[in-house]
């Protein structure tokens, strides 16, 4: 069995509306952290893992997010005439990343049906295909490398996990697991949707990767609606386990960013200025001064 995975999946249709009204004309996978916007990121942490192909599911009303790949050889041209090569490497970063395509999702039902609207993109190479949610930036980045590894071990699909102290549980998907003799892989039996801390199963929570078998395509045509009318990828990943489909976390001991709203986009935006050299050392001292002055 091979493990490698050749594409992977970025659910971008949502409505961002937690950003209104600046979302009206900038899809909210398109706003800059620094100055490179998440989806470029999502990208790059694809193709480090081995993904040649990156299928961003979009509504009709978002094409500038696979644009963003395309190449712009008048602007190239326009700033190499003017000697700014540093902003002509820039702007071929992306596009030299991956090969990006589309697929459409007419209707927001779920992240089931998101990920199920990409499978007209994959060919017969791909036995597996990764789903990365642009909401989260998991830092460092490398854990899909070894969620590929674990794939390659053990078979089936693997997500990946965060432990979660069980206080905050509620907000999150957990996992019902079993010991692997490993800390950071554990054999998933179940999973459980916002529990209350004291019927969690776990403190292992789901953190927006997914490596999965190509069997969830069809897992996902035989699970029924949930709540809102949606296909829930828990719903199928938890048919799959029913059925005997081995499915494993690795337990991401590093950081995340929550960009699904303001607050969380404002941190990431901040941590990620103070890691550049550009802005870093006069951020940090306003940042000093701010404080001292609040």
């Amino acid at each position: 069995m091979s493990s490698a995975f050749h594409t992977a999946i970025v659910p971008a249709a949502g409505l961002g509306t937690r950003f209104l009204p600046t979302t009206k004309a900038v899809p909210k996978e398109l706003l800059p952290l620094v100055d490179t916007p998440a989806i470029e990121y999502v990208a790059r942490e694809a193709a480090e893992a081995g993904a040649k192909k990156l299928v961003i599911v979009t509504s009709p009303t978002k094409a500038s997010v696979a644009n963003y790949f395309d190449e712009n050889p008048d602007l190239e041209q326009s700033l190499t005439d003017k000697g700014k090569t540093d902003l002509v490497e820039k702007i071929q970063r992306a596009p030299k990343l991956i090969k990006a395509e589309t697929a459409i999702q007419d209707q927001a039902l779920g992240l089931g049906h998101a990920v199920g609207c990409a499978e007209g993109n994959l060919t017969g190479e791909d036995e597996a295909v990764a789903v990365l949610l642009p909401d989260d930036i998991i830092l460092p980045t490398g854990a899909l490398k070894k969620m590929a590894e674990v794939r390659q071990e053990k078979g089936g699909s693997v997500l990946l996990a965060f432990d979660i102290p069980r206080e905050q549980i509620s907000a999150y998907g957990v996992f019902d697991v079993r010991d692997t003799g490993s800390d950071d892989v554990k054999q998933v039996v179940g999973m459980v949707e916002k529990p209350k801390p004291e019927d969690a199963p776990s403190t292992f929570a789901a953190a927006g990767r997914y490596l999965l078998d190509r069997a969830i395509f069809d897992a996902l045509k035989r699970i029924t609606p949930g709540a809102g009318g949606e296909l829930q990828l828990t719903d199928a990943i938890a048919l799959l386990i029913n059925e005997g489909h081995p499915v494993h976390v690795v337990v991401h001991r590093g950081g995340r960013h929550d960009l699904g709203n303001p607050a969380g986009f404002l941190r990431a935006a901040v941590d990620f200025a103070l890691n550049t050299p550009e802005y870093g050392p006069d951020l940090r001292e306003w940042l000093r001064e701010r404080l001292d002055n609040s």
